[in-house]
């Protein structure tokens, strides 16, 4: 009788395991801006359904969000530029304006942010990409 009563239970043990997770992964994601959940995540994208759905949602957001910047990246990627600078300048030749603009106000951001991690000339490159995209306007 005992042990019917705790199988009837299953369902509900699982639940409570879920969100005990879930609880945790959000706690994690407040302490230090997130640091201890940048290698879950990682770890998490690499395996293949998990990752897939992720990038799917992620790309679905950032349509809604900015449809310019998404079609960049799309673009971006599809060329393979995050491996090689020429492929990634001809990807941003077969950009729109808007997607263009989009991209570079987005790496302008990131660019801000991070300013010793690039040498002289990314700097000069990134300015005059600045420069370019800033005329059209």
């Amino acid at each position: 009788m005992t042990a019917s009563f705790w199988l009837y239970l299953t369902p509900l043990w699982i639940l409570l395991g879920l969100l005990l997770v879930f609880g945790i992964f959000a706690l994690l994601s407040r302490v230090a801006g997130g640091k201890f959940v940048k290698p879950i995540v990682q770890f998490v994208l690499k395996v293949p359904l998990l990752g897939r759905g992720m990038k799917k949602a992620s790309q679905a957001a950032l349509e809604r969000q900015n449809p310019e910047l998404a079609g960049a990246i799309k673009k971006l990627e599809r060329y393979g530029a995050t491996r090689d600078p020429q492929r990634a300048q001809a990807a941003m030749s077969n950009m729109t304006a808007a997607e263009r603009r989009a991209y570079l106000d987005a790496a302008g951001e990131q660019g801000d942010a991070l300013p010793d991690q690039m040498n002289r000339q990314m700097r000069r490159q990134l300015e005059r990409a600045r420069k370019r995209g800033g005329g059209r306007r």
